[in-house]
C-alpha cells in the first residue's frame, strides 16, 4: 500500500469509514442468520471490507480475476431468471398487478 493510500485510509477510518464497515458487517451477520439472505451476506461482507480500506483497492470483473465467466450471467442464468419470474406467486405478493395478465 502506498503512503498516500495509507494516509487516505486512515482519514477515511477516522471520519466515518469504521462505522460504515461495522454497519455492513452487522448487516452481513443478520443476513447470514436466514437461509434466504446467505448470498447477500457474502456480498455485504465484501462491501464491509471495501468500505473499511477503500483507497488502494481495485474492483475487477470475475472473468478477469478467475479467467472464466460467471454462471449467473450466461444462458443458464437467463433461463433461471425466466423460470423465477414466471413461477406462481402467493396471494398478497409484491409482484405488480400489471404482471397478472390472464
Amino acid at each position: 500500500m502506498s503512503p498516500m493510500s495509507l494516509l487516505l485510509n486512515l482519514l477515511w477510518i477516522v471520519f466515518g469509514g469504521l462505522w460504515m464497515a461495522v454497519a455492513w458487517l452487522v448487516a452481513a451477520v443478520i443476513m447470514a442468520i436466514t437461509i434466504i439472505g446467505l448470498p447477500w451476506a457474502r456480498a455485504a461482507f465484501n462491501i464491509a471490507v471495501y468500505t473499511l480500506l477503500p483507497f488502494g483497492q481495485t474492483a475487477v470483473s470475475r472473468a478477469a480475476h478467475t479467467g472464466r465467466e460467471d454462471l449467473g450471467t450466461g444462458p443458464l442464468g437467463a433461463l433461471g431468471n425466466i423460470i423465477w419470474l414466471r413461477r406462481p406467486q402467493p396471494q398478497g405478493s409484491a409482484r405488480p398487478i400489471s404482471w397478472d395478465r390472464k
